[in-house]
């Protein structure tokens, strides 16, 4: 008899920085790959940045998930390192959540989650949405990425010619996913420069 294969598991959480569309198309492409379970954290501002950006409600995006958190339990499952998760993505993050990660105030369950996920040395994204970035940004950035995360501003990118927005989502997300080895057909690999007429 076959053992099945554990499924991947992937933390999502949506704070209140701008972008919440990161966090809703990352959640809508997750729920069609098989054999990956996602768990989601979505804190107040996120929740009033998502109605305010795309006219949805909690339990709309709540809905694509296969398992929600409270930030309000810092009991929960992946609160410990214990379980078992191949990493997290904070899609977006404000900064107020990228200072508490650098700074291990892991006050709630968003910021405690992405405490085990660095603790245990998985995989840590920080979608951060913020422009200019004043020097505290600069300087948790560099924490973060010297504790072993990795700081990934979603900047679009303009080679593929993108068509739409989503278009420009999907590019940043495709390389987010790569960065765990999920497979996608999210946006066109880099097939090299054309030839100049």
């Amino acid at each position: 008899m076959s053992n099945p294969v554990a499924p991947k598991r992937i933390i999502i959480a949506i704070t209140g920085a701008t972008g919440a569309i990161y966090g809703v198309r990352l959640l809508q492409h997750l729920r069609d790959i098989p054999n990956l379970q996602s768990h989601l954290l979505i804190s107040d501002a996120g929740v009033l940045n998502i109605h305010q950006e795309l006219d949805l409600k909690r339990k709309d995006i709540e809905a694509m998930a296969d398992v929600v958190h409270s930030v309000r339990d810092v009991g929960a499952t992946i609160a410990s390192g214990s379980f078992q998760s191949d990493g997290m993505i904070i899609a977006p993050c404000s900064m107020k959540t990228l200072a508490a990660v650098a700074h291990g105030f892991a006050d709630n369950l968003i910021t405690r989650a992405a405490d085990v996920v660095l603790k245990e040395r998985r995989r840590l994204v920080l979608m951060v949405r913020e422009t200019p970035f004043n020097l505290a940004h600069l300087r948790n950035m560099t924490a973060v990425t010297e504790m072993g995360g990795i700081v990934f501003p979603p900047l679009p990118n303009f080679y593929h010619r993108p068509a739409s927005i989503e278009d420009m989502v999907d590019h940043s997300l495709a390389r987010v996913l790569d960065l765990f080895q999920i497979e996608h057909q999210l946006a066109p690999r880099w097939a090299g420069l054309k030839e100049s007429d």
